[in-house]
């Protein structure tokens, strides 16, 4: 290997590997990891000193919402360049978005239409869960075990949301085609009945500023879905993943199930570790509205222990971006009633210094749990296996951190088209400054340097492990 070529040569960073920490050189050629070693031999292309830097894969978030129509058919801001660009900047360099089907709709078309944007605009490597909102129309019969077979292996449902639910029925029915074909079936877990009760009586009592959100979405509605989820797991046999957990009864029911062997899995996402229900009471509390909602300290604590006992796997961003304008939060006026306001956050940058900061810099945790929750389970989840690790044969998808680096984050400073960040004037300590997908530089310098359409689209494999 002494006087081997390479195209990318990263010398002397302390790399998180599969096999641990250690301080190593990483060789890359076409796009994959090639060597790693101390004091490589040989020479490259491009040669990156990242001595006193941290070398980390690239980190997978397996939940955003990007240039998608909600089912109230409102666009969100970012399209597929703009939100991969601001995914790059915070050391994301693989998402899996929504391919969202509206009722009447044929879902092998709703995942070309996706396809197609994807494909022109991202800048980094995307895979598609499929939005199940008809099952209808040959979509349960054909074009969803179609798409599986093809690689599109996962399916979200929604238990709440008039235009997108789906009912015990056309749930089990899905759950018993994902178990045939080797799927896996998502749930934003809420119910629907307690959503709709508790929002009429709070607008009857004249309750209708974006605060009273919270109380529309009480804590009972996640813990009675979720619970019936993992029932209907165990009664399919089917595999499932709980989307965004918030609360701790929501992550009792998921440890118990997992105890006596049910297949299921789940998330939570940083503004449930990071923000409590107070912050609506802020001002311009539309910012922070999400469902479900913010909780409480006990549920933040409650959420930390699950993600230390491996009862919470992933950590994602939910990335759901909309403008504080008439093209977003307030399409129905800037007074509109609180079911009546766009939910969701911008995530995707500062997802992963977040988390750095919370596990690594203030020693929560530690590096290699971080690299796990952030990359390593999220591809494994959903079987991106060249994602996710630093190891020989995998996708060249990596990150380097300076640990020491200091950040304040500003009104508006992030790279996706949203115009706010809703972390403003939170501090982090470490962040990624050099960041490559499949071997090509994306971002460097403060800037980003990747072409629209030069991300990729990934299969997701038959099984995970």
């Amino acid at each position: 290997m002494q006087n081997e070529k390479f195209d990318v040569i990263i010398r002397g960073g302390t790399a998180v590997t599969a096999q641990g920490i250690q301080t190593a050189d990483i060789a890359v050629t076409q796009g994959k990891i090639m060597a790693i070693a101390n004091e490589l031999p040989g020479s490259a292309e491009t040669e990156i000193d990242a001595r006193g830097l941290l070398v980390l894969p690239g980190g997978v978030d397996t939940h955003c919402h990007i240039e998608q129509i909600s089912g109230a058919g409102l666009m969100n801001a970012d399209t597929f360049e703009s939100a991969t660009r601001s995914a790059a900047f915070g050391g994301t360099t693989s998402v899996i978005s929504f391919a969202a089907q509206h009722p009447g709709q044929k879902m092998r078309d709703v995942v070309a239409d996706y396809a197609v944007l994807a494909k022109s605009g991202a800048v980094i490597d995307y895979a598609f869960h499929m939005i199940v909102a008809d099952t209808g129309n040959e979509n349960l019969t054909h074009d969803i075990p179609e798409l599986i077979a093809q690689g599109h292996r996962s399916i979200k449902i929604f238990t709440t949301y008039d235009k997108v639910r789906q009912d015990d029925k056309s749930i089990l029915d899905l759950l018993d085609v994902a178990k045939r074909d080797s799927a896996l079936v998502c749930f934003h877990a809420e119910n629907d009945g307690l959503i709709r009760n508790m929002t009429e009586k709070l607008l009857a009592q004249g309750k209708t500023a974006p605060k009273y959100h919270a109380a529309s979405h009480p804590r009972e509605a996640e813990i009675e879905a979720i619970e019936r989820m993992c029932r209907f797991s165990e009664f399919t046999g089917a595999r499932i993943m709980i989307f965004h957990v918030s609360t701790r009864e929501g992550a009792d029911i998921i440890r118990r199930a997992r105890a006596r062997g049910v297949d299921v899995q789940a998330e939570t996402c940083p503004h449930y570790l990071f923000m409590t229900v107070d912050i609506l009471e802020r001002e311009d509390p539309a910012r922070f509205m999400c469902s479900p909602p913010q909780r409480t300290p006990d549920d933040q604590d409650a959420l930390w222990e699950a993600i230390a006992d491996g009862t919470i796997q992933l950590v994602t961003s939910d990335h759901a971006p909309y403008r504080m304008d008439d093209t977003g939060k307030f399409a129905n006026g800037a007074d509109a009633p609180f079911n009546r306001i766009a939910n969701g956050m911008p995530g995707l940058e500062t997802r992963l210094p977040l988390m750095f900061n919370a596990m690594v810099s203030e020693g929560r945790m530690g590096i290699e749990a971080f690299v796990e929750l952030t990359a390593t389970a999220p591809a494994r989840a959903f079987g991106l296996h060249n994602k996710g690790q630093i190891a020989e044969g995998f996708d060249a998808d990596i990150t380097i951190w300076d640990p020491t680096l200091a950040k304040t984050y500003q009104a508006n400073d992030l790279h996706d088209n949203v115009g706010y960040n809703p972390y403003e004037g939170t501090t982090i300590v470490g962040a990624p400054i050099t960041v490559l997908s499949r071997g090509r530089l994306i971002v460097t310098d403060g800037t980003c340097v990747a072409e629209p359409g030069s991300g990729e689209w990934l299969s997701m494999d038959s099984r995970s492990n």
